[in-house]
């Protein structure tokens, strides 16, 4: 069945059959295949980059005769990805997705893409491997700080303007990783165990939900299995779902060294991406020689040869790669700015015990500890890490086993929290100690009247955390500075949930996650008050991961290369979902965060129907302006217990002043997936709705009925 998203026999489809039709098999097979540039990891030049390419990490060449563009691809997650590729170039470096996941602001999403695109032609690329959007599924995972939330409805909104955002700079978006790349640990030998038709109603509907949204280029599929088939070689995940019951137009690229056999194209995969890789993981590349020698015995048919170039080409076309005029300058102030936007919106203030803001007039003895905050904030490591303008204030390899190994490092970027802190409490006396050491960072704080600590822990694509701690003994560092000093404040720098031992005994705590280039300043002015915190937990921090769907990772710390099975028994009961299933009482819920204003609800009406539909008044009720993000939550259906998000504003408000708002679910949310029928099934009934400030925060209750309906993708 094809969506009716998808436009049939559009302009792009129709140039697209022209001009492969014209093609020969030798140029039909150079578009299946792209090649990674030199870097410090691939320090040999292949023969199919032309010698004056700037290096990026895939290259597929065009054919000049039919006006087909050269693919140049580039790494997007934070930024435009430079490390090893081109040394001098630097790009603006955004704060962690999870940053953008905690603002809950669409406008600001696609504003970052748009970013990314631009950035992305000046250096002439036009494919863009961003859209990471798997769902947080596991606190450990090393990647989460690349995606967006835990929750299928919030992670596509958020993803999918991110795409529509690039794309309308003319530059190709990928979604990735497709499906369930949500743990680190030997990726590449992981079986994601999930029942299929919870994976249809998670995982993947946060896929089909952004790809109808924003018609992305292309699907870039996952390293791992899904219930013993690789991601890339999948015939259920990419052929009879993707393409034919989502009717998806575009193409299957796979992650890099995610080409497991020649025989991934008759199964739905359209391009080998990074073929070096391939043949360090697997022993050669696939869609290469193996491929064409498939092709000439009849093995591959002509047909999938034709759709596979087709897709890419459709895309092109689609999106307007094949016609950029002259790139258009690049305002990096502006981009900045975005960058320093999204640190302030994605910011969350998790405890505040009356200590923030700092008053600017404070003539107080403040003390600055640890994480670095002399020199810069962190960042995430891996194919996502951006050189910034001026460079980084400090670069430490770490190093690590397996391919990410050399990649692993520990990036600090120029924005200083103690500098910016200094400029604006300039009447303050501020100290600064490395934290390095408990004694000394608790004579500090003795002799302070505030404390501000930094927590920091660099987390990195390849690797799984092995638990929840801070590391280098900074838990030990803050327990002592808050034993010298209860009115301290904790400023983490992280991409999962942090566990805090020390919670009770310190006055205010902040989720600053990874900042990108502006963090500094962002921080510095949320705890003096120069902005309003807003930003809400996209995840669920739990207070012991005994609360979590595995305790105990499967596979941590065996040697690189060794087999493991994950079995993802949540099934689509991710995150907050599963608190609510279990009744396990998290650390601090999904869609938390404090302000330092207060809103009121009220006037909120309820309609059911063929789905549900909240209006509400929202009103800020406090002295100053802020932005408050009200959440609509399904929870429960007649007698059965079941808890959704359906659906998210975020409203911004000056004293007093109120505006409606109106949620809306979309149908999916209320729905099951019947495996059996092939769509999704709405009971009939009495359907229970909350209005909420969190998962555990919920007011509005009311109950309406929906009518009972079985219905196609």
């Amino acid at each position: 069945m094809r969506s009716p998203t998808v436009p049939v026999d559009s302009g792009a489809d129709k140039q697209a059959r022209a001009i492969e039709s014209q093609m020969t098999n030798a140029e039909r097979l150079s578009l299946v295949v792209s090649v990674i540039g030199v870097t410090t990891e691939m320090p040999t030049h292949d023969k199919r980059i032309p010698p004056d390419m700037a290096m990026s990490v895939g290259y597929v060449p065009g054919v000049p005769r039919l006006g087909v563009p050269a693919l140049r691809m580039s790494d997007a997650s934070l930024g435009i990805t430079n490390p090893g590729y081109r040394p001098g170039d630097t790009a603006t470096a955004l704060p962690a997705a999870l940053a953008t996941g905690a603002s809950f602001n669409p406008v600001l999403a696609r504003e970052a893409g748009r970013m990314l695109g631009r950035e992305a032609r000046e250096r002439g690329f036009n494919v863009l491997l961003g859209g990471g959007m798997n769902l947080v599924r596991d606190p450990r995972n090393g990647r989460n700080f690349e995606y967006l939330s835990e929750d299928p409805w919030h992670s596509a909104v958020l993803a999918a303007e991110a795409v529509a955002g690039t794309q309308a700079e003319g530059v190709i978006s990928t979604v990735k990783h497709f499906s369930l790349n949500c743990n680190e640990t030997n990726r590449h030998w992981l079986d994601a165990v999930i029942d299929p038709d919870a994976h249809r109603e998670s995982d993947l509907l946060a896929f089909q939900i952004a790809i109808e949204r924003a018609q992305p280029g292309a699907v870039m599929s996952g390293y791992n299995k899904i219930n013993g088939v690789y991601a890339g070689d999948n015939q259920l995940l990419l052929n009879d779902i993707l393409k034919d019951a989502w009717g998806y137009a575009g193409w299957v690229m796979s992650d890099w060294g995610g080409t497991t056999g020649w025989e991934c194209a008759l199964h739905g995969l359209d391009q080998e991406s990074g073929a070096q890789i391939d043949t360090m993981m697997w022993g050669q590349e696939w869609f290469t020689h193996t491929l064409q020698t498939a092709y000439q015995e009849g093995r591959l048919p002509r047909e999938r040869l034709s759709d596979m170039v087709r897709r890419i080409l459709r895309s092109i076309y689609a999106v307007g790669a094949d016609t950029w005029g002259p790139t258009p300058a690049v305002d990096m102030d502006l981009h900045h700015h975005i960058a320093l936007e999204t640190a302030r919106q994605g910011i969350v203030l998790l405890k505040n015990n009356g200590i923030l803001p700092i008053p600017a007039e404070s003539a107080a003895r403040i003390a600055v500890i640890g994480g670095y905050a002399h020199l810069g904030v962190l960042t995430g490591t891996g194919s996502s890490a951006v050189v910034p303008p001026g460079g980084y204030a400090a670069s430490i390899n770490l190093g690590g086993p397996g391919i990410m190994g050399s990649a692993r490092s520990l990036f600090l970027l120029p924005s200083s929290p103690l500098d910016e802190l200094r400029k604006l409490l300039p009447d303050a006396t501020i100290e600064y100690d490395p934290g390095t050491n408990p004694a000394d960072a608790a004579a500090l704080a003795r002799r302070s009247d505030i404390v501000v600590v930094f927590g920091i822990r660099v987390e990195s694509e390849g690797f799984d955390l092995p638990d929840l701690a801070l590391p280098w003994g900074q838990d030990s560092v803050i327990e002592a500075i808050a034993a010298a000093n209860p009115e301290t404040v904790v400023v983490l720098e992280n991409g999962s949930p942090i566990a805090m031992p020390w919670l009770d005994e310190v006055a205010g705590v902040v989720e600053a996650w990874y900042p990108g280039q502006a963090g500094g300043l962002a921080i510095a002015e949320m705890l003096t008050g120069v902005i309003n915190p807003s930003g809400r937990l996209p995840i669920t921090f739990p207070a012991d991961l005994r609360d979590t769907p595995r305790p105990d990772l499967s596979g941590l710390g065996a040697p690189w290369g060794t087999p493991t099975t994950i079995s993802y028994r949540e099934g689509s009961d991710v995150g907050y979902r599963w608190y609510a299933k279990t009744g396990a009482k998290p650390l601090f819920p999904f869609g938390y965060g404090l302000t330092y204003t207060s809103f009121a609800y009220t006037d909120a009406e309820v309609s059911g129907g063929d789905t549900v539909t909240m209006n509400v008044t929202v009103t800020n009720t406090g002295a100053r302006e802020g932005a408050d993000v009200p959440q609509l939550y399904l929870t429960g259906v007649a007698e059965k217990a079941l808890f959704r998000l359906m659906g998210f504003a975020r409203v911004q408000l000056a004293p007093g002043q109120s505006q409606r708002v109106e949620l809306t679910a979309d149908p999916r949310l209320l729905a099951h997936f019947d495996g059996g029928a092939g769509q999704w099934r709405i009971a009939d009934g009495a359907y229970r709705v909350a209005l909420g400030r969190s998962t555990t925060d919920l007011e509005a209750h009311a109950q309406v009925q929906v009518r009972g309906r079985l219905f196609g993708d």
